[in-house]
């Protein structure tokens, strides 16, 4: 039986959607936004802080985030964003060491890669279904807003994904299933992770 479930996601896809409701099915705790208190105690800096930077890189162009992570580096010569990243590290593992739980994204899947009990997804979906998608859950009605918050989003997030893990996004060795929410739905993936993970 697994403990742990890793949900990544494409921007739009549903895919914390989908770790929620797999969550209640199985009964587990789930962990998205709520993470970010307690990487906040443990990091010490402000969760507002932590929710803007803790799943994406501050620029789409990799040598500037470089540069700002280099250049932002506190006393003990690592950058503020590194400081977040090993503080949501260490919340993870606790969680992993005392729960069942489904995490999303956060890089969870990276983090517990050393744990037999861990199961990770990754859940996309084609380009039109996220876009509506988005419009439902944030009320964005220009298409062309739409495709430019997408495109930055998805930069920002594989970008961070390769700093601290140097795996690609969403590249399916990295990840037990596969599943485009955009063609089976919500509930069906829900569905097929709960016939795999259920006891």
């Amino acid at each position: 039986m697994y403990k742990i479930i890793t949900i990544s996601r494409e921007f739009g896809s549903k895919g914390r959607t989908i770790g929620k409701k797999l969550a209640e099915k199985l009964g587990y705790n789930f962990y998205d936004s709520s993470i970010v208190d307690k990487v906040a105690i443990e990091s010490g800096y402000h969760k507002d802080f932590i929710k803007d930077h803790a799943e994406y890189a501050s620029s789409s162009h990799s040598f500037v985030f470089s540069f700002y992570r280099t250049n932002a580096a506190i006393g003990n010569g690592t950058s503020i964003y590194d400081e977040i990243f090993i503080a949501q590290q260490k919340v993870i593992l606790d969680i992993a060491s005392k729960e069942n739980a489904v995490i999303v994204g956060r890089c969870a899947d990276y983090i517990l890669r050393d744990n037999k009990d861990v199961f990770n997804v990754f859940i996309y979906s084609d380009l039109e279904k996220r876009k509506e998608n988005i419009i439902n859950e944030y009320g964005e009605i220009e298409d062309e807003s739409i495709d430019k918050r997408i495109k930055e989003k998805d930069k920002k997030r594989k970008l961070y994904y390769k700093t601290y893990t140097g795996r690609e996004f969403g590249e399916v060795k990295n990840y037990h299933i596969a599943l485009d929410s955009s063609t089976l739905g919500i509930d069906t993936c829900v569905e097929i992770l709960y016939s795999i993970l259920g006891e």
